[in-house]
């Protein structure tokens, strides 16, 4: 007697988050201050204005930029403002941080734009594995975002999850 085989993940009422799905797509880049500075310690205002004027930011052209001084010196705000000034034509975005910051806000802005309603009742996995790296924090807003409004929730694939939260009964 044969027995039809049944993709019960495919058939359950579970529903996928899938974090990968809200990567934004491009070249990111670290743009660090400290080559600017004089002698390794301060932003010169005439020479900075100068490499700013005579930079070709064209290099920039859609990249995600991450604004950043390595060194510990003195960097006036201003100077950062003038970099994002002359980067915002032509990089796709521009933020101050390190690229980890960078990936974490991309994808802090790209889980706000997400409508949680739709996860009101439901079982959602949160995909674990995917081809782009995920950062942790956005891991933690997604279960800080969906727990409220979930039955229940899971980390991993449809076929092994990790139980993460259950709503209470009653």
């Amino acid at each position: 007697m044969e027995r039809e085989i049944v993709n019960r993940v495919a058939s359950s009422a579970l529903i996928t988050f899938d974090l990968e799905d809200l990567y934004v797509s491009g070249d990111r880049v670290e743009f660090d201050i400290k080559d600017l500075l004089h002698e390794g310690l301060i932003l010169k205002e005439k020479e900075f204005r100068d490499f700013i004027k005579s930079n070709d930011w064209t290099l920039y052209r859609d990249k995600l930029v991450a604004i950043t001084c390595s060194a510990d010196a003195i960097v006036p705000t201003w100077g950062y403002m003038l970099l994002a000034v002359a980067l915002a034509p032509y990089a796709k975005t521009v933020f101050f941080g390190s690229l980890a910051q960078l990936e974490d806000r991309l994808f802090e802005e790209a889980l706000g734009k997400v409508d949680w309603e739709k996860f009101r009742g439901e079982k959602v996995v949160i995909k674990g594995c995917s081809k782009v790296e995920v950062p942790p924090s956005a891991y933690v807003e997604v279960a800080r975002r969906l727990q409220p409004l979930v039955v229940s929730m899971m980390y991993g694939e449809p076929c092994s999850t990790v139980p993460l939260y259950k709503k209470p009964k009653g």
